[in-house]
């Protein structure tokens, strides 16, 4: 039997990393992209990484592991994904060391509804009076503390502080703050509300169509087929590939670092590379590796399901 740290292990795609799958159905993907399972408590998700200007007003502020994101308007600023409850001291460092005041932050969204990316998210809103934006089928989960998660409900080793939302969002519904606008595409699957944003930049005298991926992996332990809790699972991930594939995109961002190869990039910007974020094959790769372990994973549980 698996135990719940397993169960909840993220598939990140590394580009290089091992497979190391802790599910044997876990579909190996095709592509150059390897899963590899990082589980909670994992060095990396609380390590410190340099945060930095990616392009436009959008900088990193996130762990080694786990992904956060400033946007930075006139008005005030953007947070996308609170990460873990002890997340908050490090996102907080970060968004003053890039000369940014915390409390200007206006706006908090997360990626889905997974306490690695909204367990911070209360004592960011007390700190800062921001107001909480999450898709609407995400919505019962993060204000119930993670209790009605159809697969991590029941741990309660996986729950965390339940945070009121504040306005309740909708597949295609626009996020406005001073001169940005972003746009929140439910790509259902992962979470039933996991959220990838959409939004425009500007660099170098050009305009760039940037896209945060909330998730399109497969946990270890989700059923596809005759989910009782989700019935609609493999159709809202179908859903979300084709949503996914249908997004223009130039710089290629996520939920993790490691769904983009973060470290890699980062590594080239430092040293005075052209921009690595602008990635428009890195993401259609990324995208079609995903759908076919899915697609094969749906395969292996249908003709399993017949037996």
């Amino acid at each position: 039997m698996l135990t719940p740290l397993i169960l909840f292990a993220s598939v990140l795609a590394l580009p290089g990393a091992p497979f190391a799958p802790a599910n044997p159905l876990i579909a190996r993907p095709a592509l150059h992209f390897q899963a590899a399972v990082t589980v909670p408590g994992s060095p990396e998700w609380s390590e410190p990484f340099p945060p930095h200007r990616m392009i436009g007003n959008i900088y990193y502020v996130g762990s080694r592991g786990l992904a956060s994101y400033l946007i930075t308007t006139p008005a005030g600023h953007i947070l996308i994904n609170s990460n873990l409850k002890t997340s908050i001291p490090l996102i907080r460092e970060s968004v003053e060391k890039l000369g940014f005041h915390f409390n200007d932050i206006k706006i908090l969204l997360i990626s889905h509804a997974h306490f690695d990316h909204d367990a911070g998210s209360a004592e960011i809103l007390k700190l800062t009076g921001a107001k909480y934006m999450v898709m609407d089928a995400d919505v019962g989960v993060v204000e119930s503390g993670g209790k009605t998660d159809f697969q991590y409900g029941d741990d309660s080793t996986l729950l965390y502080p339940a945070a009121k939302v504040d306005r309740v969002l909708h597949d295609s519904d626009e996020v406005k703050l001073g001169d940005t606008t972003l746009t929140a595409h439910k790509t259902g699957g992962h979470t039933r509300g996991c959220t990838t944003w959409s939004l425009k930049v500007s660099g170098a005298g050009k305009t760039y169509d940037v896209v945060i991926v909330g998730s399109p992996n497969v946990n270890p332990g989700y059923k596809l087929v005759n989910n009782a809790r989700y019935p609609e699972i493999a159709d809202d991930y179908a859903s979300g590939f084709g949503m996914l594939k249908s997004l223009p995109c130039d710089i290629f961002l996520g939920a993790h670092g490691g769904y983009f190869g973060m470290e890699a990039k980062y590594a080239k910007l430092k040293a005075g590379d052209a921009n690595p974020y602008i990635d428009p094959k890195g993401y259609k790769d990324y995208v079609a590796d995903r759908e076919q372990a899915f697609v094969s994973e749906l395969q292996k549980q249908t003709e399993a399901a017949k037996k």
